[in-house]
């Protein structure tokens, strides 16, 4: 408890000094603990996949042992072989890139939650209906176009062009938007009713920690992450 208050105490100085690199600085963050998470779980799959295919198997069935070759003792294919069968390597690129889109996008959430806190103010005789009306903006017009420059954002920086930004929002972006209106809404009523204005970016991207995994494995995939 002493230390989270400290944290909170640090975290109120740095707002109130620089709001907005504050927040940037926390999204990277953020961002980058998602990803990990994110790649994390990849590695688990992976390797349990590569378990359960090989459970119950012969090591010696249907394998035919190669002549042993004093001069090349261990070949380029066999060493690929060997590779494939291996968890995925931890890719620092992709935690950058993450990191990048948590860093770049903060402005703009900042600039939101503040438009959204001065239209719908919310007032001890007036909350719930304020706070409603806040959910309703951030989910029908902010969602869809932060799902939009996340899926065109990750895509331009892995080296895709248009047909690859097309096939991507063929491919993931109604799934995903459906998955934000499962999940965001009470989220975000919580957010708007209860958590103070300086906090409110930080509480989404901590909950969005689990959010932005999802996000994470979906944009590696040609298919919508269930």
């Amino acid at each position: 408890m002493v230390i989270t208050s400290r944290l909170i105490a640090k975290f109120n100085s740095y707002y109130a000094d620089k709001p907005v690199l504050t927040i940037m600085i926390t999204n990277a963050v953020l961002g980058g603990i998602a990803d990990t998470v994110a790649q994390s779980l990849t590695a688990i799959r992976s390797k349990s996949k590569h378990t359960f295919t090989n459970r119950g198997k012969d090591i010696s069935d249907g394998i035919e042992m190669p002549e042993y070759d004093e001069k090349h003792p261990y070949s380029t294919i066999d060493f690929i072989n060997t590779r494939k069968n291996l968890p995925p390597v931890f890719d620092f690129e992709r935690l950058t890139r993450f990191m990048s889109y948590g860093f770049l996008m903060s402005p703009i959430q900042f600039h939101w939650f503040a438009f959204l806190s001065r239209a719908f103010p919310i007032t001890k005789q007036s909350s719930s209906l304020p706070a409603l009306q806040r959910v309703c903006f951030d989910q029908l017009i902010f969602a869809p176009m932060g799902l939009a420059a996340f899926f065109t954002f990750m895509t331009v920086t892995e080296g895709g062009g248009r047909r690859a930004v097309t096939r991507k929002f063929q491919d993931v972006y109604l799934p995903a938007l459906k998955a934000n209106f499962m999940l965001w809404p009470a989220v975000q009523i919580l957010n708007f009713r209860v958590i103070p204005l300086q906090f409110q970016i930080p509480f989404v991207s901590t909950v969005g920690i689990a959010w932005t995994a999802y996000l994470s494995l979906s944009n590696q995939s040609d298919e919508p992450v269930v």
